[in-house]
């Protein structure tokens, strides 16, 4: 929690901090107390008692859980999993005026996988924004012997989007082990790439994936508004390049046609990733993705056979159907 210029360091200042957030979330969200009340009341500034808040929901100490006996759209869950032959299909609303799908479809997601992960299993995540969303989303837990397995490389630059960062807030949340890729999403050669995957620290975590339990998988499009471009994952070269040969989104740095055939291109031969067999073998896989921009992406990775669960929004849900 960022703190006052003149708060000093130490051990009695962070407990000091958890206590004053617990008791301003208390009275916000238990009491129904306004901001600025609990500003008079606690001798606090109303835009610190907001600072306060924003940061205990971005870090996990505050979690919102919706209860609910059957889904939102029970008739487009039913037809998602007719239609595609999926195990399941969760439908969230989608958001009002244009607003970014991937912050719900992330707390489904977060949702699902706090209630489907069990003791001493395994959670195989990928990268991008909605990856990221689950991960705050996740119910905290202790002692339940949860491993996380990053099961690509990372970026260099730090987003909401970075693999690292997202496997780091995972494993905080489960209590759990985390084992990372350390290599980059994408190497400068495939030659490099090869000694990379070769490298015993990296092996070793691909190894790992053929023993996930379960994984949750997001999905990259490569539309004009792609995360790809604006966080300058690849080069709008590329991103022509790989539209031309036919691509339509990756999962897991695995691009793939509408079809859910995987491209051809060179970008492919220097991304560090599980393959797209270890990716087929694992038991749970949960594919969270939402936008109309996406919709090719999730049917080929539907396709494709990356996903026993498909966690979307309404309209995208429509589109697909």
């Amino acid at each position: 929690m960022k703190r006052d210029a003149n708060d000093a360091p130490g051990d009695e200042l962070q407990t000091a901090d958890a206590q004053l957030m617990a008791r301003i979330c208390w009275a916000y969200f238990k009491e129904g107390q306004t901001q600025e009340a609990i500003a008079q009341r606690m001798g606090l500034t109303r835009k610190r008692v907001n600072r306060v808040l924003n940061d205990a929901r971005t870090s996990g100490f505050v979690q919102t859980t919706i209860n609910s006996p059957i889904g939102a759209y029970v008739e487009l869950e039913a037809k998602l999993v007719a239609a595609y032959g999926l195990a399941e299909a969760i439908v969230v609303p989608t958001p009002a005026h244009d607003a970014d799908v991937r912050p719900v479809i992330g707390a489904a997601a977060g949702q699902y996988v706090s209630e489907r992960l069990r003791h001493h299993e395994s959670l195989g995540i990928t990268w991008g924004g909605t990856i990221n969303a689950a991960a705050q989303n996740i119910l905290r837990r202790q002692g339940m012997d949860n491993t996380v397995v990053l099961m690509c490389g990372g970026l260099a630059k730090s987003t909401r989007i970075n693999p690292y960062d997202n496997a780091a807030i995972f494993a905080r949340m489960l209590d759990a082990t985390c084992y990372y890729m350390t290599a980059p999403l994408y190497a400068q050669t495939a030659a490099l790439r090869d000694a990379l995957v070769d490298s015993e620290p990296v092996r070793g975590v691909l190894e790992m994936v053929r023993n996930v339990d379960m994984a949750l998988l997001s999905a990259t499009d490569l539309s004009e508004q792609s995360k790809v471009l604006e966080y300058e994952v690849i080069s709008r070269d590329t991103w022509r390049s790989l539209r031309a040969a036919g691509a339509t989104g990756d999962i897991c740095g695995h691009y793939l046609d509408v079809n859910g055939n995987a491209v051809d291109h060179p970008l492919v031969s220097r991304a560090v990733h599980a393959s797209l067999d270890d990716l087929r073998a694992i038991p749970r896989l949960i594919l969270a993705a939402g936008g109309p921009q996406k919709v090719a992406i999730v049917k080929g990775a539907i396709r494709a056979g990356l996903a026993h669960v498909l966690i979307t929004d309404e309209a995208t849900a429509s589109a697909l159907l």
